[in-house]
């Protein structure tokens, strides 16, 4: 048994050496192949120069070279050098400081002199994108700017291994700029819940092309972008920000009054950002008037509001929540069920522009049937002397507001140059006429085509609408944060005002409810806080009731989280100043409804959560939503029998 089992291991071993061998031959032939092939002979070469004839004609790409240098600085934050003309597009937030040149963001341009800019770039909106932009009045030599950068380095504690790494790549003509990891008590509050907790995501996504520099940039609270992913400027949209932007330097006839009109998902709001930033490099403060009860930029929806806007808009509308100057609200996410009182209410806070600065209007992508007419009204009614209509391809609903379009055409309440074609408008003639510039001047028309991918299909834009008006409340409700507490507190922690009764008067705006269920439609509401000159009317018991919608200041917004019958108070919950709440007199209750993730989102609560209920019925007929037919024409546009 022995002898056997010795015999079959020697066999073993001698088959395998044979494969060795065998092994071995076949390797050496092929490295003598390669070798045979890597002479250069009269046919490769001949290749190589057909192959870079390719190259040098443009239509074969050279390898990219690092656009950017990433390197590691103290308590996670990142350095970043752009040379001049690169780009960083990121998703994400942080804070921006530039060390040295200049940079570009969203139209608005950092230099060292500046205090740091917060950007907020979440996956709902268009990327935001860091550019280095040429230097201006280097005359420094290369030497004491080298130096220089250093000693800035070495200020901002940028470790040695990272400012001899940046040093490397450092020119006179490049860009230096500061990112640190930025965390404010809005985004906390918006990121506290789930279904708004992605918004701002930097996690490392599956690809190869993942490197250390990328790394650098998740520390610091961003991830890089593929640059074609961020905002991309047609040539009619480049041409019209220009004319815009020398209009408003030479002011000729005035301050320039500019109206941005369209269908939905052009983005009208975009431009807008983008040009008020391009117009803050250059004046103090730009007027912003927001006619879009849907999409505001500066306030909750509902309201028809001004502002004057004196800082740079780097995010979405959810980031930079503001007070403007008047507002009123109007209650309801559209005008269609009671244009007249739209237009009194835009002329009530149109009065309050002062015409000592560009004013920039934002207008309702509602531009189909009456929302067209309205639209002309709109136009009749501000005089704008230059008027930006952006348009996809392929629409057709929409016609070219030409001056002479805009004399022969009748609106939903205007005839001609300012006319009025019916009764009930509560003065708007006088409105007209009292322009310092009488429409009779016109407006100089300014066609803007968008090209980014989805233009002017609104089922595909990158977030619904309705999500945007989630955000954009909850950043309201995020100013109730304090700011020196790091951890979230829910909002039924905090405790509310009490109002008396006798103190405000209340209404209803979107619906008619009896006196007896109006506290029920109150309580766990989004109310306008307003502020009439008239004063509240006296009662004896109960909650004062407004007969009519008042057009009044809204000074602000808040919930009622509760009400108390017996002591006649209502809890409202409000980030609204104590002595701008002693000016309240009035709640206004609207169709704009508290985002259900606030219910749903109550942390500490033991037992079933106030407000929600989960044994809702939905058989019983009335009980589920109302499901409206788009595809009906309205019947003022149907078109008579022949």
């Amino acid at each position: 048994m022995a002898a056997k089992g010795s015999s079959i291991l020697l066999r073993r071993h001698q088959q395998h050496k044979r494969r060795r061998r065998v092994l071995r031959k076949a390797v050496q032939r092929r490295q003598s192949r390669a070798r045979a092939k890597a002479v250069p002979g009269p046919e490769s070469e001949a290749w190589r120069e057909f192959a870079a004839s390719f190259v040098a004609a443009g239509l074969v790409p050279p390898p990219e070279k690092q656009a950017w240098t990433a390197a590691k600085a103290s308590g996670g934050s990142a350095v970043v050098l752009l040379p001049q003309g690169r780009a960083l597009t990121f998703t994400g937030k942080c804070c921006l400081t530039c060390l040295y040149g200049s940079v570009q963001v969203f139209g608005f341009t950092i230099n060292p002199d500046q205090p740091p800019c917060r950007l907020f770039s979440p996956d709902s909106h268009c990327p935001l994108t860091i550019k280095a932009l040429e230097p201006k009045g280097v005359e420094a030599s290369e030497k004491e700017v080298r130096t220089e950068t250093r000693s800035v380095l070495r200020a901002h504690q940028v470790p040695q291994e990272s400012r001899c790494k940046l040093m490397k790549a450092f020119s006179p003509q490049c860009s230096v700029v500061l990112l640190e990891h930025l965390d404010t008590p809005v985004t906390r509050f918006i990121l506290s819940h789930p279904s708004f907790s992605h918004i701002f995501s930097t996690k490392r996504q599956k690809v190869p092309s993942f490197t250390p520099e990328d790394a650098i940039l998740a520390s610091a609270g961003i991830r890089k972008l593929d640059p074609e992913s961020g905002l991309m400027m047609s040539e009619s949209t480049v041409s019209a920000i220009e004319e815009l932007t020398q209009a408003c330097q030479e002011e000729e006839d005035g301050c320039p009054i500019i109206l941005v009109c369209g269908p939905k998902s052009v983005g009208k709001s975009t431009f807008n950002r983008y040009l008020i930033n391009l117009l803050l490099n250059r004046l103090p403060c730009i007027e912003f008037l927001e006619c879009d009860l849907g999409q505001p930029e500066f306030t909750p929806p509902g309201c028809i509001s001004l502002l004057n806007v004196t800082e740079p808009l780097l995010g979405p509308p959810f980031t930079h929540q503001r007070s403007p100057r008047r507002m009123v609200y109007f209650g309801e996410t559209s005008c269609e069920q009671d244009t007249e009182r739209y237009l009194d209410t835009l002329k009530y806070v149109f009065g309050a522009y002062e015409r000592d600065a560009p004013l920039v209007v934002n207008t309702m992508g509602w531009v189909k049937g009456s929302g067209l007419l309205l639209l002309l009204d709109l136009i009749r009614l501000l005089a704008p002397s230059h008027l930006v209509q952006i348009s996809a391809q392929g629409f057709q609903d929409m016609p070219r507001l030409s001056l002479e379009y805009m004399r022969h055409t009748p609106g939903l309440h205007t005839r001609g140059p300012g006319a009025l074609k019916g009764k009930g408008l509560r003065g708007r003639t006088e409105a007209i006429e009292e322009q310092p510039r009488s429409y009779g001047a016109g407006h100089k028309l300014l066609c803007v085509q968008p090209q980014f991918l989805g233009a002017g299909a609104a089922g595909h834009a990158r977030t619904h609408s309705s999500t945007l008006r989630d955000l954009a409340l909850l950043g309201y409700l995020g100013q109730l944060q304090p700011l020196e507490q790091e951890s979230v507190l829910p909002l039924h922690s905090l405790v509310p005002y009490q109002v008396p009764f006798s103190a405000v008067a209340l209404r209803i705006i979107h619906a008619e409810v009896a006196p007896s269920h109006a506290l029920c439609a109150l309580n766990a509401s989004w109310v306008g806080l307003g502020r009439m000159l008239e004063g509240v009317p006296s009662q004896l018991d109960g909650p004062i009731l407004l007969t009519q919608t008042p057009i009044c200041d809204c000074l602000g917004f808040g919930i009622i989280r509760g009400i108390d019958v017996e002591k006649q108070l209502y809890q409202l919950l409000t980030p609204v100043l104590p002595e701008k709440l002693r000016l309240v007199n009035c709640l206004l209750v609207g169709n704009i409804t508290i985002p259900h993730c606030i219910f749903l989102n109550q942390v500490g609560i033991e037992g079933e959560a106030p407000y929600v209920t989960s044994g809702y019925n939905f058989a019983i007929s009335g009980a589920g939503k109302l499901k409206v037919k788009r595809h009906l024409k309205r019947r003022g546009l149907t078109q008579p029998p022949a």
